[in-house]
C-alpha cells in the first residue's frame, strides 16, 4: 500500500482528508486507484496534478515506479509563466 498525502485545494475536494492509502506500482495506477477511493478528487486528477515522490516533482512520468517506502505528495498543478 502507498501512503499518499494531499496538499492545497485537493484537501478541500477530499472532504478535509489529508492522507489516503492506495495500491499502485506506478504513478498512473496510484492516481487511478485514488480516484476510485475518493471520487470527489477524480475531476482534479483528470485535469492534472503535480506528484512529488521523495521531494522530486514528476509531471508527466506516469510510469514512474512507486513503493511503500516512498513519500508521495499530490498538489494541484500550477500554471507556469
Amino acid at each position: 500500500m502507498l501512503k499518499v498525502k494531499l496538499g492545497g485545494t485537493l484537501v478541500n475536494k477530499a472532504g478535509g482528508r489529508t492522507e489516503f492509502e492506495v495500491e499502485g506500482a506506478n504513478i498512473m495506477q496510484m492516481l487511478r486507484n485514488l480516484g476510485r477511493t475518493c471520487p470527489e478528487l477524480e475531476p482534479m486528477l483528470q485535469k492534472g496534478v503535480s506528484v512529488a515522490v521523495d521531494g522530486q516533482i514528476y509531471r508527466d512520468a506516469m510510469l514512474q515506479p512507486l513503493g511503500p517506502e516512498n513519500e508521495i505528495i499530490l498538489l494541484p498543478r500550477m500554471a507556469g509563466g
